[in-house]
């Protein structure tokens, strides 16, 4: 007999309960710096160096992040609301137990980092560079992503639902158990081929079939 497949597993959804949070004193951001339980109200940290920051327990609301230097930052059980940014650098970052809501962000560099348990919901995020990240248990729900690079990336039990995909890239990608079925506009730029380990709906492979065959050197005429 022929075996059923194996029904895809769904992602682990980030359960972030924070404690009572004190303000933020506004003092600027330092490399290697620890905040623990703190809350970030409309605060600007444009062009500041939290390079190697610890953000446990916290949350950033409204807040400013153009051209913020935030390299290998960790972020824990953390809110980020709100935020908007062109050119925020998370290269290297690591984002554990993380909820981020309408976001407005813009060449969000986050080559290289690690995302588990994080859900992405709402707002709009052009030019995303996950390049070689990996992502496990990362829901994105209702959002944006125009031009989202995944190239060389590892993906795990993550969900795109209610989005929109603009001309992704999953170039030389590894998924297992990655939903695609109730993205609103699938858009493959690149990486075709790899989308081995998705799932996607009947409709959506009809819509893919071209770049399918294309990939395959199938030739389709009337």
């Amino acid at each position: 007999m022929a075996r059923k497949p194996e029904r895809s597993r769904a992602a682990q959804r980030p359960e972030v309960r924070l404690p009572p949070l004190v303000p933020y004193d506004g003092g600027g951001l330092e490399p290697d710096g620890d905040y623990d339980g703190l809350e970030f109200q409309d605060v600007d940290l444009a062009g500041q160096s939290g390079r190697g920051a610890r953000f446990i327990d916290c949350a950033l609301r409204g807040c400013g992040l153009d051209e913020a230097e935030l390299l290998n930052a960790r972020f824990v059980d953390s809110v980020l609301s709100g935020i908007r940014g062109v050119g925020t650098d998370l290269a290297g970052a690591s984002l554990r137990d993380v909820e981020v809501t309408d976001a407005r962000l813009g060449g969000v560099q986050l080559h290289g980092a690690v995302l588990e348990r994080v859900l992405i919901r709402g707002g709009k995020i052009d030019y995303l560079n996950l390049r070689k990240g990996r992502l496990k248990d990362v829901v994105f729900e209702g959002c944006v992503l125009s031009e989202p690079d995944f190239g060389g990336a590892q993906l795990e039990r993550v969900e795109f639902r209610d989005c929109v995909l603009r001309r992704a890239d999953f170039s030389a990608a590894q998924l297992k158990d990655v939903d695609l079925r109730t993205v609103a506009e699938l858009d493959i730029a690149r990486g075709v081929d790899r989308l081995a380990g998705a799932v996607i709906s009947p409709a959506q492979l009809l819509d893919l079939a071209p770049a399918f065959a294309a990939q395959i050197g199938v030739r389709v005429e009337s």
